[in-house]
This record gives C-alpha cells, sequence and structure tokens, in this order.
C-alpha cells in the first residue's frame, strides 16, 4: 500500500463502516509509534489489535478514543474527522486494563456514573433503569449495593463492562481488559465479551498481546509490528495464509525451515532445505529460483511413524507432553534441528504413543507447507 492509500474495510462486507484510520501516523519525539495506519472497521465487528508491547496497537486505540492525537491523517468515527474532537465528547468508551473503578462508590454507582455526567441529564428513573439492564447483561443482579473492594477481579471486569456500555457507545475500546485475571477466569471472559458483543451490536475493538485471546474472540485480527499493521484478516485467514514469518510466528505455533527456492510452477515452490531435502510448498508471494524463503510447517499437520516414506525426515524424539485429546512431541533432525509435532489422540491408536528417545520418520502432506519471505 502507497502512503496515504486508503482501503475500506473488509473486501465484499458491505457493511456501513464505523471507524476509519487514514494515513494515520504518530510520533512522540523521535519515535515513530504509529507509522500510515489504514484501516476501516465496521458496524458491529469484533476487531483486535495484536502484537507485542512496543508495535503501536495501544497508540492506535488511544487516537481512536481521543487521548492522542494524529501527528499526520485522520481519524474518522461514522463518517466525521474527530482528529480535534475531545475524547469525551465521542461515542466512544473504553476499558481499561485496570478497570479504573470508584472504590468509594457502590457497584451501582460505578456503573450510573456516566449517565449522570451526560448533558441534559436522564433522569433518576431512567439513570435507574439503565443500571439495572447493565447489571443484567453482565449477570450482576442483586449486587447494585455491593463496594468494589467486596468483589473479586471477574466481578470488578464485569463492572468495568457495565459502565463502559451502558452509555451506548458506537464504539467500545478494550485495552487489555482480562491481563489481570488468572486463565480459567480469563477464558470464561471471553466467552462472556462475546456474548455481550453480539446482544449489543456495539463495535468493539480489542487490544492484546494475547494470540489465542485474538484469534478465539474476533471477527478480524489487525497484526502489528513496529508502529505498522503487518497484516489484516480473520483469524482462520491469518493463521492458513500468513503473509510472512513473522505473521506465521505470531498467529498459533508453527515451524519454521529454511531454505532456497529451487523453482516455482504455479504457486507451488520447490524449496531445498538447509540439509540439501527438497520439500514442496504453497508459495504465498512471487518467489524467485535462489531466493531465501522460509517453509512453515504447523505442528498438527505433521505425522510420525516408525516406518520410513518419500521425503521422510529421521528425527528422534526429545521430550512428550500428554494434552488429553492431543500428544506434543519435541523432536530433533541432525541438520534441520528441534521442531514439535502435534498428535490427536485418534492418530496414537494406530501408531504410538511414542516415548523420549525413540527414532521415528517425521512427514507432512505437500499442501500442509507453507513457503514465505523471510521477513
Amino acid at each position: 500500500m502507497n502512503k496515504g492509500e486508503y482501503t475500506p474495510g473488509r473486501e465484499g462486507g458491505g457493511k456501513k463502516i464505523i471507524a476509519e484510520l487514514r494515513a494515520v501516523s504518530k510520533r512522540f519525539g523521535d519515535v515513530l509509534a504509529a507509522d500510515d495506519l489504514n484501516l476501516a472497521i465496521e458496524e458491529g465487528e469484533f476487531l483486535s489489535f495484536l502484537g507485542p508491547s512496543g508495535c503501536g496497537k495501544t497508540t492506535a486505540l488511544r487516537m481512536l478514543a481521543g487521548f492522542e492525537a494524529p501527528t499526520d491523517g485522520e481519524v474518522l468515527l461514522d463518517g466525521d474527522v474527530v482528529n480535534k474532537l475531545d475524547a469525551h465528547l465521542r461515542p466512544v468508551n473504553m476499558v481499561f486494563q485496570h478497570y479504573a473503578l470508584f472504590p468509594h462508590l457502590t457497584v451501582a454507582q460505578n456503573i450510573g456514573y456516566g449517565l449522570k455526567q451526560r448533558r441534559p441529564r436522564p433522569s433518576k428513573a431512567e439513570i435507574a433503569d439503565k443500571v439495572a439492564k447493565a447489571l443484567d447483561l453482565v449477570q450482576l443482579k442483586g449486587f447494585e449495593d455491593r463496594r468494589i473492594w467486596e468483589m473479586s477481579g471477574g466481578q470488578q471486569q464485569r463492572v468495568a463492562l457495565a459502565r463502559a456500555v451502558v452509555n451506548e457507545p458506537k464504539l467500545l475500546l478494550l485495552d487489555e481488559p482480562l491481563a489481570a485475571l488468572d486463565r480459567k477466569l480469563r477464558k470464561d471472559m471471553q466467552i462472556e465479551l462475546q456474548n455481550i458483543q453480539r446482544s449489543l451490536g456495539i463495535t468493539f475493538i480489542l487490544v492484546t498481546h494475547d494470540q489465542e485471546e485474538a484469534l478465539s474472540m474476533s471477527d478480524r485480527v489487525c497484526i502489528m509490528r513496529a508502529g505498522k499493521i503487518e497484516q489484516i484478516g480473520s483469524p482462520q485467514d491469518l493463521y492458513d495464509r500468513p503473509r510472512n514469518r513473522y505473521v506465521a510466528g505470531f498467529v498459533g505455533s508453527t515451524n519454521f525451515f529454511d531454505g532456497k527456492v529451487a523453482n516455482v510452477s504455479g504457486s507451488v515452490a520447490n524449496v531445498t532445505l538447509g540439509n540439501g531435502q527438497d520439500v514442496t510448498g504453497e508459495a504465498v508471494h512471487d518467489l524467485h529460483p535462489g531466493q531465501d524463503v522460509t517453509v512453515s510447517v504447523r505442528p498438527e499437520q505433521i505425522s510420525l511413524s516408525t516406518k520410513a516414506s518419500d521425503g521422510s525426515l529421521p528425527v528422534t524424539v526429545l521430550n512428550r507432553i500428554f494434552l488429553g485429546e492431543h500428544t506434543e512431541y519435541l523432536v530433533r533432525h541432525d541438520s534441520l534441528g528441534d521442531f514439535l509435532v502435534l498428535a490427536p489422540r485418534l492418530a496414537e491408536l494406530n501408531e504410538g504413543p511414542f516415548n523420549t528417545g525413540d527414532v521415528l520418520q517425521a512427514s507432512w502432506d505437500a499442501g500442509a507447507a507453507l513457503v514465505l519471505e523471510n521477513n
């Protein structure tokens, strides 16, 4: 994409665009935190910004919220440029990682706080009705008079969500909202967030560094690196067709094998690996003979066997972890190094389970490998 070029939303989506970033950049002194971001977000969509710390995802969220102004470009909400519009005037609410609840107020008072700041101010009856509906939505009916310090972490998260949605914003921004919760509660809240979003139809935008969180909850995921948008797509698209090594490694678990392109025929590339072995895979980009590339194979696409076959790799089992429906094996090839294999329980009924020290053959179907650019 050329600088300043703008591409609207999801191809063929046809839905109303509720928020946009058009050629948006943000500098903090000499640091370029966001670099020429172009993104359109549809009404009712659940979109996640995913990436490591410092990649620019929170900066993008804060520019949508109005807490930061872009250095260049335009931020639009519901078709209007809002670069100079204060945060409290935008049809946007935000849920923070640490909730930012008022400890001296009750649950109901926390939820209704924003309603009382509206001008004109709703009546007491209207506020009470909206608070009651919000409490019911987050399954906290009966907790109206509790103090915040009497609530568990998960309950406080629900209060923060209720406070955010009670104002009926067009956009709900979530900045690492589940990071403080334990694993089980986090998974429960992921389901709860999805249910709330579907029930309300509000556009949710989530910032997270947790790939499982982003993939399990989102309609689309925006992968970021060094202030740029690396790739946008559905969770399945990103998993099945990452555009490069960075995206493949950030979305799910995968194995990388370095090699050089031997030849290309249409979308199929033959690659010579470091051990001299030739493998075939789908070329995600236009490639040329002699180009250094990465072959990506997901662990669940690799099979282990005691019998050799054409193209199989001799490996030694280094470690075995039983995961219930699957068993994870760490195996080693003498020249290609260590890689992971995820064997389903059903496959092990036919052959396996294997033990540490077993010498086996690893193989995968030709269609399982993706040939990616190294960047």
